[in-house]
């Protein structure tokens, strides 16, 4: 059977299930990603000492808990309706573009975000200052941004086909002419 013209593997129901754990995933992830970046201009511009440690400890929680999970959900429910619908993974390039920015800002809350956090902790704990405003304020500025675009070019769909996404449309449409 060709696979240009079959079926999205994924059901009607099935589709729907997964695209609101999709939503819900990605809005749970920008509301976290505010939450963090109320959180790290509370501790960038305060002048209290306690309050800083709460804020970066807040933080913390947020990112050890709560940011990962949340972005492998995103990422892996995106994957499923890409892989299981007409839209595809390749096919659009704002799929595309959604697909290696959700990676790289999952890769940036594991390996960026995430232990600056831990490193703020650890030095306001140990008494001292917040080393860098950067190292809380960076990663919710960098991550809200994409969010937001992603959500923009989830609705807005811009861009067009690929061109493994137009070779596709064109075989479907032969396929289907000839029938």
């Amino acid at each position: 059977m060709n696979t240009t013209t079959s079926k999205p593997k994924l059901g009607r129901s099935a589709r729907r299930a997964v695209l609101v754990v999709h939503v819900t995933a990605s809005a749970s992830w920008l509301g976290l990603t505010l939450g963090l970046l109320a959180l790290g201009t509370t501790a960038a511009t305060t002048g209290s000492a306690a309050t800083v440690e709460a804020s970066v400890r807040a933080m913390l929680l947020f990112a050890d808990w709560l940011l990962l999970p949340v972005a492998l959900l995103t990422l892996l429910s995106g994957l499923v309706l890409a892989l299981g619908t007409p839209w595809g993974l390749a096919r659009h390039r704002w799929v595309v573009t959604k697909f290696w920015l959700t990676l790289a800002t999952t890769a940036a809350t594991a390996f960026a975000l995430r232990p600056g956090v831990r490193a703020a902790v650890t030095a306001v704990a140990a008494g001292g200052p917040l080393p860098d405003a950067g190292d809380v304020l960076f990663g919710p500025v960098v991550s809200l941004s994409a969010y937001v675009f992603m959500t923009a070019i989830s609705v807005l769909k811009p861009w067009g086909p690929t061109r493994r996404g137009r070779r596709l449309r064109a075989r479907t449409r032969g396929a289907s002419t000839a029938a």
